[in-house]
């Protein structure tokens, strides 16, 4: 069996009963070092905390080699593939799943807090978020993401936007790099923007204000996203005041 489990955002500590039971019963236990990063938490902490050694998967490992690796061991016993976050928020771990399927590995999903939930703590209302998009490295050319916002503003929606990250390499986009980004696609300079920090940990950091000076500021704490709101409600207004600087 291939169990695919969500680790939370922050810490070894973030596991569901459920997905520590699954791990401590499994024969293997990967973790997918591609699609993000806990944010205060290492592979020897994870490895203390559930009594198992953990395989750092990469993205060759995860994307090309699966057949060889995750899911051979998982034919002939259990395996436990550690996501952060949710386990299905990204097209990698369905793609999994669905490789999975056509061995005919029985796949059990654990699910636990995702970057697209947990963003609630600003105070926005969930519901009138829009598409989200991501900012990638390389991104000189690339004008999708930018795009995706004014969509988003002409239904009055607002706009999370994930930033690229390569945890191997350990280099992180910050939501500043973000900014810039979107300044230099016309983004109105006093246009209001919150960034944020290691979102559901302890150390999070949300900051909020104009475009303008928000692209002066920094915190070397990752992974970090930033949201663009669309009109807020007044309830959002009072909130979002909290983050202000």
């Amino acid at each position: 069996m291939l169990t695919i489990i969500g680790l939370g955002l922050s810490d070894e500590k973030d596991i569901t009963v459920r997905g520590l039971e699954a791990i401590k019963k499994a024969d293997k236990v990967y973790l997918d070092r591609y699609t993000s990063q806990l944010a205060n938490a290492t592979i020897t902490g994870l490895e203390k905390f559930y009594g198992k050694k953990v395989i750092p998967a990469g993205r060759n490992l995860v994307e090309n080699e699966p057949e060889q690796t995750i899911l051979k061991d998982a034919k002939s016993g259990d395996v436990a593939f550690l996501v952060v976050g949710d386990p299905m928020s990204a097209t990698t771990h369905v793609d999994l799943r669905l490789r999975a399927d056509k061995l005919k590995i029985p796949v059990r999903i654990i699910s636990n807090t995702s970057i697209l939930t947990a963003v609630g703590v600003v105070g926005l209302d969930l519901y009138k978020y829009g598409r989200t998009s991501t900012i990638p490295f390389g991104h000189q050319n690339i004008n999708s993401p930018y795009e995706v916002l004014q969509q988003n503003l002409k239904s009055n929606l607002h706009t999370l936007f994930l930033l690229d990250l390569d945890p191997p390499n350990n280099r992180f986009m910050a939501f500043n790099e973000g900014i810039q980004y979107l300044l230099e696609r016309r983004l109105p300079k006093k246009q209001l923007v919150i960034g944020c920090c290691q979102v559901g940990s302890e150390q999070q950091v949300l900051i909020a204000g104009e475009a303008e000076k928000l692209v002066k500021t920094s915190f070397n704490k990752f992974p970090q996203c930033l949201i663009v709101p669309a009109k807020m409600h007044f309830m959002e207004e009072e909130i979002v005041k909290r983050w202000l600087r």
